[in-house]
């Protein structure tokens, strides 16, 4: 049976460097011209992740780039944890900002590229950016939206295979409220596994003081659109409202049937619900 990664074009490829030398895989779909949404994806996940954004003809006209982490999929994988620092995220996203000339994006995160946004809005800003957007994630890392369905990685055994695919396919079954396909979870799971538990766990390391997080949502003045599944049971809905109170101007949508994957779960309402804000975003940023 197709799945939405048969569909997927494999896009426009880059390779880009960061100045502390890891090596990131980008791919770029849609109109070259268009206005540029730029999309971070999950801990252990990949540019694959935003198949249903790619193939949606709603989007197509916007310029949608997209990379596989450090750590992930074809991007460089060192082990050493400094890599995976927050100080590191941001200079990757600059980098790739940089290195493909996309000027003033709409910036979107989801689940752990939600945090990764957030970190470029410490180091950064938003000058730059035409708008924000955060799926599923807790840019701002109380403890108490942190999901029951984390608790899984607890039974990692890092030196039997057996386990790190287990634990792995357990893990990506909690992303989900509606599960997808077995097809679609075969090639997802594939592409967790090319994230070496090693860089996961030292991903996991990676807080920030809640504090200078808030303080950084806060000075946000451009438009933003926050998404999250009411059954997520790895980053709770409480995270996006969090989110909400500290940027009063965004527009948070709450889909009562998913759970932490809502671009694909709900695809085609999703997909509707960003292509009129980027419209809108993009429309106030001309004027601005």
């Amino acid at each position: 049976m197709a799945t939405v990664f048969d569909t997927m074009p494999p896009g426009r490829r880059h390779r880009v460097t960061a100045p502390d030398g890891v090596t990131v895989e980008v791919r770029e779909w849609g109109d070259p011209a268009g206005p540029p949404l730029v999309l971070v994806t999950g801990v252990a996940q990949s540019l694959m992740s935003f198949a249903a954004q790619v193939c949606d003809p709603a989007l197509t006209g916007y310029r949608i780039v997209s990379w596989d982490p450090r750590g992930h999929g074809l991007s460089d994988k060192p082990f050493d944890p400094a890599f995976y620092e927050g100080p590191r995220w941001s200079m990757e996203v600059a980098t790739v900002l940089e290195a493909l000339d996309i000027d003033r994006p709409v910036l979107a995160g989801w689940s752990l590229g939600g945090r990764i946004v957030r970190q470029y809005l410490m180091d950064h800003g938003d000058d730059a950016l035409a708008g924000l957007v955060f799926l599923s994630c807790r840019p701002v890392e109380e403890t108490h939206v942190v999901g029951p369905g984390n608790t899984v990685v607890n039974d990692l055994k890092i030196d039997d295979l057996g386990s790190r695919i287990d634990v792995a396919a357990r893990f990506l079954r909690n992303c989900f409220g509606p599960a997808p396909t077995q097809d679609e979870f075969a090639t997802m799971l594939a592409y967790n596994m090319l994230c070496p538990w090693e860089i996961r766990l030292a991903i996991g390391q990676w807080l920030t003081d809640t504090a200078v997080s808030s303080a950084a949502l806060r000075k946000v003045r451009v438009p933003t659109l926050i998404a999250h599944g009411r059954k997520d049971v790895l980053v709770l809905p409480e995270a996006a409202e969090t989110t909400a109170k500290l940027i009063p101007h965004a527009t948070a949508v709450f889909y009562d049937q998913c759970g932490h994957s809502v671009f694909h779960e709900a695809a085609s309402a999703f997909n509707a619900e960003l292509a009129r804000f980027l419209a809108s975003a993009f429309a106030a940023d001309a004027v601005s």
